[in-house]
């Protein structure tokens, strides 16, 4: 058997540890098990990452699997969003898509083997009481008055259970455990619930579904998976994952937690994200302010980008809250190393050559990426009228360090002339209305001979070729980066009323030959964009992704 590459964190250690003493054959089986019934969002993505890299290291498998056990909450259209997130990360899961569901005969016959061997009982005890039973922390409960019922008695309720028999929370199945133990969950938990409602794949032929307790564990033993490798929120439940193994006497699956990740301005509650598209916050679950791939996707966070911070992020044992301007450092790297520049201004003022001979149009060739030599280039127009962004002209010269467009002031239009402002004009609430300059003939980009110095470069586009394009500028969703740490306020009052501002803004003519979502751009000197799938013939629709600065402070 050949070495096993070395482990950097503890959970390799243990996959690493299996592997030396031979633990099942060698062999490496991983799951992500979701519940479909919401998108995926960041913290996902930490879990998806750790599965599947983690059996790509060690020569393992990763299965893909739908923890379908709630017919109230589930949708076949959440099952095909996580799949297609899931691929778009970049993760490809070993054979089929799997589902809890296609196993409810294997575990209505795995609780029928409890219940003879007198681990499990059905209880008429309403919630409430049930509750009550379990008493607290240091407090041990009291039994249920049904819990002595024999396996024969119990046998015969659960399968009138299963045959719709009895009225939606009028029996449970129940583990029959320790009301005394010191984990509240091993007081008997319930196992199995009565609900009369039609299941996304099995329609109506079950009444009753299992619980996430008794459901996980037993799948993961069915598919033999090797390290269940879940967040650290189901620490508590790994003793019952673990007892009913041992009672079923099944494939001993291993449950083994890491730390979840939160993200600042983030919120990973699918609850709440719901909330947040049901009361129109924001426009759906794709919404680029949300934290799901769906919505990152949709704001033009390149997979590769998620991908890399979630694994340089590390595998810890205790929650961790990141940064979210390491996240946008991520993704600025990819950007900046595969974007191609365009030209848009987003807030336009006039520029009028005075010089520049009227009615001529010249044709300019500009990189699309200076950083990658086979990017290629692409063709814009440049003529006598151009628009420039209304923040780089300044009525008076702003010290010698502002190398903008100033009376007095020269400039390189980016991929053209050296420009020098003459002045401006204005209309009568003092607003600029016309920047009036003349251009060096012979400063053109690559073939300057004018020898004039020019520090500063502007963007532009052509006033009489530029295109109406519709710009989404998107901020942090949340005023507070942590919204749900506030025990005396709800998350909903920290909404930030700016984080989305959209504008009619002019790009240069190419930009507005796109119809489709998903292509990426940088606006030279504004910030990273990507096409929204709105995106039509005739009106193209940009995402603002990232800005062109980094602040995160780790990168000094």
């Amino acid at each position: 058997m050949s070495t096993p590459p070395a482990p950097t964190n503890f959970i390799e250690e243990i996959i690493v540890e299996d592997l030396e003493s031979g633990k099942h054959g060698g062999r490496i089986h991983t799951r992500f098990p979701p519940e479909p019934n919401g998108y995926l969002h960041i913290g996902h993505a930490k879990a998806i990452t750790i599965s599947f890299e983690m059996a790509k290291k060690y020569g393992g498998r990763t299965n893909l699997r739908m923890d379908d056990t709630n017919p109230t909450t589930e949708e076949t259209h959440y099952v095909d969003m996580i799949k297609n997130d899931i691929k778009w990360l970049g993760y490809e899961w070993e054979d089929e898509v799997l589902y809890t569901s296609d196993y409810f005969p294997q575990l209505y016959a795995f609780a029928q083997d409890l219940i003879r061997k007198g681990y499990a009982y059905v209880d008429d005890s309403t919630a409430e009481e049930i509750a009550e039973q379990k008493g607290d922390i240091g407090v041990p409960g009291t039994n249920s008055p049904y819990r002595d019922r024999s396996p024969e008695e119990n046998l015969a309720l659960f399968e009138g259970m299963k045959n719709g028999d009895f009225p939606d929370g009028s029996k449970v199945l129940r583990a029959k455990i320790d009301m005394a133990h010191p984990n509240l969950l091993l007081r008997d938990p319930v196992l199995y619930r009565i609900k009369h409602e039609a299941h996304h794949r099995t329609g109506d032929e079950w009444c009753i579904y299992p619980l996430y307790d008794f459901a996980h564990g037993q799948s993961d033993s069915i598919e033999k998976i090797t390290h269940s490798l879940c967040s650290l929120e189901f620490r508590h439940h790994r003793d019952l994952y673990n007892w009913l193994i041992e009672k079923l006497e099944i494939f001993p699956s291993r449950q083994i937690e890491f730390a979840r990740m939160n993200v600042d301005y983030f919120i990973t509650s699918k609850r709440r994200l719901k909330l947040l598209v049901d009361q129109g916050v924001v426009t759906g679950w794709d919404d680029p302010r949300l934290g799901t791939l769906a919505g990152m996707r949709r704001k033009g966070y390149p997979a590769e980008a998620i991908r890399n911070f979630c694994v340089d992020t590390g595998v810890a044992k205790r929650d961790n809250q990141q940064e979210f301007d390491l996240l946008e450092f991520k993704v600025r790297e990819i950007l900046n190393r595969d974007a191609h520049r365009y030209m848009a201004v987003l807030d336009p003022v006039k520029l009028v050559i005075e010089n520049y001979p009227q009615g001529q149009v010249e044709t300019l060739t500009i990189d699309n990426n200076p950083g990658d030599e086979t990017a290629g280039t692409h063709e814009m127009p440049f003529s006598r009228e151009l628009l420039v962004e209304r923040e780089d002209f300044s009525k008076e010269p702003q010290g010698r360090k502002y190398y903008r467009l100033a009376p007095g002031k020269d400039v390189r239009l980016k991929g053209g002339y050296i420009v020098h402002c003459l002045g401006h004009e204005e209309d009568a609430d003092g607003k600029v209305t016309q920047i009036n300059c003349t251009y060096y003939p012979d400063s053109k980009s690559g073939e300057d001979t004018s020898g004039v110095k020019a520090k500063g470069t502007l963007h532009w586009v052509s006033a009489e070729h530029a295109v109406d394009i519709e710009v989404r500028q998107y901020d942090k969703l949340f005023t507070d980066p942590q919204p749900m740490n506030h025990e005396d306020k709800d998350f909903m009052e920290f909404i930030n009323p700016d984080s989305l501002v959209t504008i009619t803004a002019k790009g240069e003519p190419a930009l507005g030959e796109i119809s489709e979502g998903g292509q990426h751009f940088q606006f030279l000197r504004k910030g990273y964009y990507v096409s929204d799938p709105d995106s039509k013939p005739g009106h193209p629709v940009f995402n603002l992704t990232v800005g062109l600065k980094s602040s995160w402070k780790g990168k000094k």
